[in-house]
């Protein structure tokens, strides 16, 4: 059974980067419920990532950001309307899909040419990331087609032998996975409607059309 460690215990987090850094698999605490985290650049990482969610590699996973500041280098663009939804969600429960960067590679992207991306709002989190220096997976931290796990009891049941390293950060705020909104195509289209409503995706947007 994989480890687990309370976020708020001393050197939980150095722990943390450790195991992703060794090309290992962190289930970590968010905003909205418990994510499978690799280093996005690590390929067994990945792969490995994908295997335990039961997952295609071709169905690209999400990946998570430490700030802001960071989703500039990995797209192609950031189009005012992403401009728009970042500084309305962002760090939130917002996940938003964009034409990747020619110069960024990643095993998570399943070869396709867009990526989508998030700044989780969980202190513990965006410290992981920042320390790692590079995005991690965002997927969350259960079998494809299972629920969502809001607690890390519930990881501990379903992945507890098939992951390196559990963060237990307590419930849950949100419960509920991100909102999934693809504005590579016009108008946006909600791919998954989770924590942030389709009204107020449309209050920044206008037009949204999907889920």
């Amino acid at each position: 059974m994989a480890r687990v460690l309370k976020a708020e215990v001393e050197g939980s987090l150095a722990e943390a980067l450790a195991v992703l850094k060794g090309g290992g698999l962190v289930v970590y605490p968010s905003d909205t419920v418990y994510g499978l985290g690799a280093a996005a650049s690590d390929e067994r990482a990945v792969a490995r990532a994908f295997a335990v969610k039961g997952r295609l590699s071709e169905k690209a996973l999400p990946l998570l950001l430490a700030d802001v500041d960071d989703m500039a280098p990995l797209c192609a663009e950031v189009p005012p309307i992403a401009k728009l939804l970042t500084e309305r969600f962002w760090p939130g429960p917002l996940t938003v899909v964009l034409r990747r960067s020619p110069s960024f590679q990643s095993p998570a992207l399943g070869g396709g040419d867009s990526v989508a991306l998030r700044v989780p709002d969980h202190f513990f989190l965006r410290q992981l990331i920042r320390a790692l220096g590079e995005p991690i997976t965002g997927t969350s931290a259960n079998r494809s087609g299972r629920p969502s796990c809001r607690t890390s009891r519930e990881v501990q049941r379903h992945l507890g032998s098939a992951v390196d390293l559990i963060i237990d950060g307590g419930a849950s705020r949100a419960g509920q996975e991100s909102t999934v909104v693809d504005i590579t195509i016009q108008p946006p289209v909600i791919v998954r409607e989770g924590a942030v409503s389709r009204a107020e995706v449309g209050k920044v947007v206008g037009v949204v059309s999907g889920a």
